[in-house]
């Protein structure tokens, strides 16, 4: 953790200048943070219409270039994706609520195949505006080669949440032998506090051990 090579540090003291070192940990932080920001699915990006992976399908369709999605499943997949992703661009030119169906029977094999690589189950197309607002702030930082904006909200984001979660463990620490009720506020608060620094711990170091092999 105190490596350089495998730092992220964050100044967060109130009223002083934020600096903020960034490396590949980074990414787990990420990952860590669509967790906190609530959102409705974490794996909904990847199943969206506005998502990376039906872009670029639609990308590919329009150009008849099959390769910008082979990317998105594994080299197994490819073949299939190749035949579907043909048969499908073959019907552009027919009836066009045939090809509407075909169409998204591509999306969806390449969504679930794609989920396959990432170890979840495919669960259905998602609409538009489906991601975590901190996925579509990333989507927007690679677009504009500047992750400035999202580092900071990202950052004071989870400044926040680890504030109010220490604020309320060390309130109720004071209090918690007075009742059986009062403790038991404090443990719940407790292990709140804590298990939420072990998320973050635990996400950096098998992250660590990744970039190790």
């Amino acid at each position: 953790m105190q490596k350089k090579s495998r730092s992220l540090t964050i100044n967060l003291a109130r009223g002083r200048k934020q600096t903020r070192t960034i490396n590949v940990k980074f990414v787990s932080l990420v990952l860590f943070a669509i967790f906190l920001f609530g959102a409705q699915n974490t794996n909904a990006h990847c199943d969206s219409y506005d998502g990376p992976v039906i872009q670029e399908a639609k990308e590919a369709l329009a150009s008849n270039n099959v390769s910008l999605v082979l990317k998105w499943v594994g080299k197994a997949d490819e073949p299939m994706i190749t035949t579907l992703f043909n048969k499908t661009y073959k019907l552009k030119s027919g009836d066009n609520e045939v090809y509407e169906i075909v169409e998204r029977y591509f999306f969806e094999t390449l969504v679930r195949l794609h989920r396959a690589t990432e170890g979840v189950g495919y669960t259905g197309l998602k609409p538009a505006g489906s991601a975590s607002p901190i996925v579509i702030m990333a989507d927007k930082s690679i677009e504009s080669h500047n992750v400035d904006e999202l580092l900071t909200k990202f950052t004071d984001h989870i400044d926040n949440i680890v504030r109010e979660k220490f604020e309320k463990v060390q309130k109720l620490s004071l209090i918690k032998n007075q009742s059986i009720e009062k403790g038991r506020d404090y443990v719940a608060a407790y292990v709140g506090y804590t298990h939420t620094l072990e998320g973050i711990h635990r996400i950096i170091e098998q992250d660590s051990e990744v970039h190790q092999h």
